[in-house]
């Protein structure tokens, strides 16, 4: 029998050590989750994982860590994090509403909505002063919110109202005047939509009588073409179905079906081309026919900047935990693998990510299979815009696949690469739904 390769005993280990490390192993493998660049920069992208996140600001060339306690997240994952322009970075955790001011060395939570949960965030195309958040916490009032200062102030756009959930919320590109929100309460599932900026709304009930039982009714994207075209997604019988509309969400039909949770989609600039990402896998739709792709495995989302698709992937499967696509998905160019990441965040002293970071990354180390740079003690001052690392030893290229657990015979891979799946599968949750 074939020596299987290190990647393989490498997971092995990480399995192991996740059985004696409890907060990790609620969250199953350490994989990114999400990406998000910032607005009007080629430089800078933020990445969610199950371990934080990850930041760079060179491109991608390196990327160093964001831990959950130097957020203030805990266990909570941002479905998208919104990098501004003048660079301040705000996400909508599903509980807390965080915002750094500082390039990610200092997050706070708003304590606007202290009592309930914010489970989604949109901020306007080309104006960043205007959001709006949903919330959607069992027992307490819930509703749509705008702010018209950036996130510093909110003002309520519906009547508070507990029996509503509030799931997620999304702007039309193509006319921001067009808004479309997610929700449930005990009458059913439906869909909001404002054509007056959230001055008023109309309920669009969805009572898909294709599906038995139907529930988790989350909206997933808006046509940059179109503002009548968007997707969701719903859950029933084990299921997980892409859903589109074509008439302002007044209906919505099957697009996709898959055993496993859709947890996000990204569209072409013509609306053509979707992508659907699961823990598992991403597929492509083309003019309404879809189909899985072979890469990325074991984790997936999906971003489109211009012509290129990002996309998440797993280290534990192909070496890869970001990549990059000029062809919608059909070849990959690995941008960064979690062995690559360079240590904790570099942050002026005494902010919360220089605090909690540092002393926590060689256990995340060892955990990932990074090396141990040396942390600095006292933080390195950064530029004005913040979070530059210093000058570190150059980055080590993500390793050149010479085959994975997948492709090596004997027992043992074929063995880590079905639990590695059965993990992810298990330990990620679709947004918005909790324990």
């Amino acid at each position: 029998m074939k020596t299987p390769p290190s990647s393989c005993w490498r997971l092995l280990l990480v399995l192991l050590t996740l059985r004696a490390l409890p907060a990790l192993a609620h969250a199953g493998l350490p994989e990114t989750s999400s990406l998000s660049a910032r607005r009007g920069s080629q430089s800078d992208f933020i990445a969610g994982a199950s371990f934080g996140a990850v930041i760079s600001r060179d491109q991608g060339q390196s990327w160093r860590w964001l831990c959950p306690e130097g957020m203030g997240i805990g266990a909570w994952r941002p479905e998208k994090y919104f990098w501004l322009t003048g660079g301040e970075i705000l996400a909508a955790t599903g509980s807390a509403l965080i915002r750094s001011s500082d390039g990610g060395c200092t997050w706070t939570s708003h304590p606007f909505f202290k009592d309930t949960w914010v489970t989604n965030l949109a901020v306007h195309p080309t104006n960043e002063r205007l959001m709006y958040a949903t919330t959607g916490r069992p027992s307490v009032g819930n509703g749509i919110f705008r702010s018209d200062d950036g996130g510093q102030t909110w003002t309520p756009l519906t009547v508070l109202r507990p029996e509503v959930r509030y799931s997620a919320i999304r702007i039309s590109a193509s006319n921001p005047l067009r808004l479309y929100v997610s929700a449930q309460d005990p009458d059913g599932m439906f869909l909001f939509r404002s054509d007056d900026g959230g001055q008023t709304w109309a309920r669009l009930p969805q009572p898909l009588p294709q599906f038995q039982r139907p529930y988790d009714l989350i909206l997933l994207l808006v046509s940059d073409a179109s503002p009548d075209v968007l997707w969701a997604r719903v859950s029933a019988q084990g299921f997980s179905y892409l859903l589109v509309s074509t008439d302002g969400g007044a209906t919505l039909t099957q697009a996709m079906e898959t055993a496993d949770v859709i947890i996000g989609a990204e569209a072409s600039a013509d609306g053509r081309t979707v992508w659907v990402a699961t823990p598992v896998h991403l597929y492509r739709g083309r003019d309404g026919a879809f189909e899985e792709l072979p890469l990325p495995n074991g984790n997936a989302c999906a971003l489109r900047v211009g012509d290129t698709l990002y996309g998440c992937g797993s280290s534990w499967v192909h070496d890869w935990a970001l990549a990059s696509s000029r062809d919608e998905g059909t070849t990959w160019q690995p941008i960064f693998g979690l062995t690559g990441i360079q240590g904790s965040h570099v942050c002026p002293a005494g902010t919360p990510v220089q605090q909690f970071c540092p002393p926590r990354w060689p256990q995340l180390a060892s955990i990932l299979g990074a090396p141990v740079y040396n942390e600095t003690d006292g933080g390195v001052e950064p530029p004005p815009d913040a979070g530059v690392q210093e000058e570190p030893n150059e980055p080590e290229p993500p390793p050149t696949k010479k085959g994975g657990c997948s492709a090596t015979t004997g027992l043992i891979p074929a063995a880590l690469l079905f639990l590695t799946l059965t993990l992810g599968r298990r330990s990620r949750r679709a947004p918005n739904q909790r324990a």
